[in-house]
């Protein structure tokens, strides 16, 4: 494993159980296994470091997104294979997942440039938009889409993660369908209706 990986999982690890005002880089480096001057040479400052970590945990959970679905997809068989495979990826990775979400509900967030932001997200407004204009879903701003989609997503990982094994994916199943109705068109849910 490479020294910056090191520095990486360690401080992903201390990021999680400390916060990020418990968590010294002195601390990272000496749990890391690599002097100070080591972790600076790769990461300027904690900042500089926060932010990589988080860009990095964003590309990985991306790029498994990115191969879940196929052009023959149905907008809403694409829909719910992303939906699947982020929730069971934050099931099997919970210190990421909680990581992002730490990352989004402190000021971190905001020195992450908007760029950065614009490209973790991309694929998902490019999403939204193919849906707004196949009438699959309803109209209303991207941003508001995103932000209601994510927030549902991270309810229903939150109550399926104090839920017995077994019963998981039965629940993330019926979380699908309770975000789908919220999010679904007038024009969807009759050729859905009639479909039946």
């Amino acid at each position: 494993m490479s020294k910056e990986k090191k520095i990486l999982d360690t401080a992903l690890k201390l990021f999680v159980e400390f916060g990020f005002h418990g968590t010294p880089t002195s601390k990272i480096a000496k749990d890391a296994g690599v002097a100070n001057g080591t972790l600076f040479h790769y990461f300027a400052t904690k900042e500089t470091l926060i932010k990589e970590l988080y860009v990095a945990i964003k590309n990985e959970l991306n790029q498994i997104l990115a191969s879940q679905t196929s052009p023959t997809d149905s907008i809403k068989e694409a829909f719910n294979k992303l939906y699947f495979s982020t929730i069971n990826w934050a099931l099997v990775n919970q210190d990421k997942f909680y990581y992002i979400q730490q990352v989004h509900f402190s000021p971190h967030l905001a020195q992450i440039p908007a760029e950065v932001l614009h490209e973790q997200s991309k694929m998902h407004i490019s999403f939204i938009e193919k849906a707004k204009a196949s009438g699959d879903i309803k109209i209303m701003p991207n941003d508001l889409l995103y932000t209601l989609i994510n927030s549902q997503i991270l309810g229903i990982y939150q109550y399926v993660l104090i839920q017995p094994i077994a019963q998981q994916q039965e629940i993330i199943g019926q979380g699908f369908e309770m975000i789908w109705d919220l999010i679904c068109s007038q024009q969807s849910a009759f050729h859905e209706s009639i479909s039946i």
